[in-house]
């Protein structure tokens, strides 16, 4: 299993598959403020999104998650659907870590843009992406895409579109 960048912290990244599913789905709910999906929607993005989502594993155990898909109509394109990392594993700079490794597989070196959604009050989000930004050294920019009234019925709070990118290869 190919280990993360940074070895002394025994923790490895690795493609997804569907035996992860109900690891990763313990994750998630484990991470607020992250929505809880179906222990079957984990599993397809665990299986069926493998090549653009990213597992951390550290003592057989799974300690972080990104579960990401490229656009239909925009191919360069890395919509990153959620950002887990459980408790056990943070301030280790996983998240930016986990993002690089799905970047730097040979099957996504055409991507060029990452697109996200983050609510206004979600600081960690906002600081993982914004540093991602300076790590590609490239634009990041914002603007409304699901609104709480609008979209959410006031069930949820407003969705920003972040946009990053262009950039070049990852390099990490």
């Amino acid at each position: 299993m190919p280990k993360s960048n940074n070895a002394s912290d025994d923790i490895s990244l690795i493609a997804p598959h569907a035996e992860l599913g109900a690891e990763v789905h313990k994750l998630i709910a484990a991470c607020p403020p992250l929505d809880t999906n179906s222990m079957y929607c984990n599993l397809l993005q665990a299986s069926h999104f493998a090549s653009t989502s990213v597992a951390a594993t550290m003592d057989g155990n799974v300690v972080g998650f990104i579960s990401g898909y490229r656009i239909p109509d925009q191919p360069d394109t890395l919509f990153v659907w959620q950002v887990a990392v459980g408790e056990s594993a943070r301030g280790k700079g996983l998240a930016k870590r986990m993002l690089l490794s799905i970047l730097n597989r040979p099957d996504n070196k055409d991507i060029k843009f990452i697109h996200t959604t983050i609510t206004p009050d979600n600081k960690a989000s906002w600081a993982l992406f914004e540093s991602l930004t300076r790590k590609l050294d490239t634009q990041i920019s914002h603007s409304v895409f699901f609104d709480e009234q609008q979209h959410f019925a006031g069930q949820h709070k407003t969705e920003m579109l972040v946009k990053v990118g262009p950039f070049k290869a990852a390099n990490a």
